[in-house]
């Protein structure tokens, strides 16, 4: 079963609207819509490595500053 991308409620599908509704917060979507929905708010993990890398020489100025 589904779950609401905003609220985190179970969804329900209506096969007469084909539609899936939120048993929480009331949110109507199509199948589509709720994949895009997902995509949206999904966190992107480890797709930016130029992100990390800086994040690293951070790290590493920091750690070696903290030394001195």
């Amino acid at each position: 079963m589904p779950y609401c991308p905003e609220c985190g409620g179970e969804m329900k599908y209506i096969s007469m609207t084909k539609r899936y509704v939120c048993k929480s917060c009331g949110l109507s979507v199509t199948h589509q819509e709720l994949i895009e929905l997902r995509q949206q708010f999904r966190p992107k993990f480890g797709s930016d490595k130029e992100e990390r890398k800086k994040e690293q020489k951070e790290y590493l100025k920091w750690w070696l500053g903290k030394k001195k």
